[in-house]
């Protein structure tokens, strides 16, 4: 993971999602970083053509046509709701941060934010889970199924 981010990973409590061939995609991570500074962001994407796709994806504007979409379809707002509701679930696991409760990430519930933490979401939960996430993994040129890593299987 270091060498996907080029940094080292802090808090990291398992590897939640894996590329085709089997290297990290998605981290979870504690909701409070061994520096004590609190982190809402339970999981974290690291894959390089994975972060670079839903880059792409912003930068093309498709978080505002997924926002519309959010805002007048009930049933993805409401799946929406559902989705940050168990990413709150997931992240309960590993502990109780007073100054994130409630707050999960990539806008949600009621704005979409960040596709890199709702790709995130939806890659670590599985399909279904996180509506937008889901929709934002179908635009990307990056797919999970599809090795893009120059090594495979690198060290973790």
């Amino acid at each position: 993971m270091r060498s996907q981010l080029g940094r080292p990973m802090r808090g990291v409590v398992g590897i939640a999602a894996r590329c085709a061939c089997g290297n990290p995609t998605v981290v979870a991570t504690e909701p409070r970083l061994p520096d004590g500074t609190p982190f809402p962001t339970f999981y974290y994407l690291t894959h390089p053509g994975a972060t670079a796709a839903m880059s792409a994806l912003e930068a093309n504007q498709v978080m505002p046509e997924l926002a519309a979409l959010l805002a007048d379809d009930e049933d993805v707002a409401a799946a929406y709701l559902a989705a940050h509701e168990a990413y709150l679930s997931d992240r309960a696991v590993y502990g109780d941060v007073p100054e994130i409760a409630g707050i999960s990430a990539g806008g949600m519930p009621t704005r979409v934010k960040c596709l890199h933490a709702l790709a995130g979401h939806a890659l670590a939960a599985g399909a279904g889970v996180n509506p937008i996430g889901d929709l934002a993994l179908a635009r990307a040129e990056w797919s999970p199924e599809r090795c893009t890593c120059a090594h495979p299987r690198s060290a973790v």
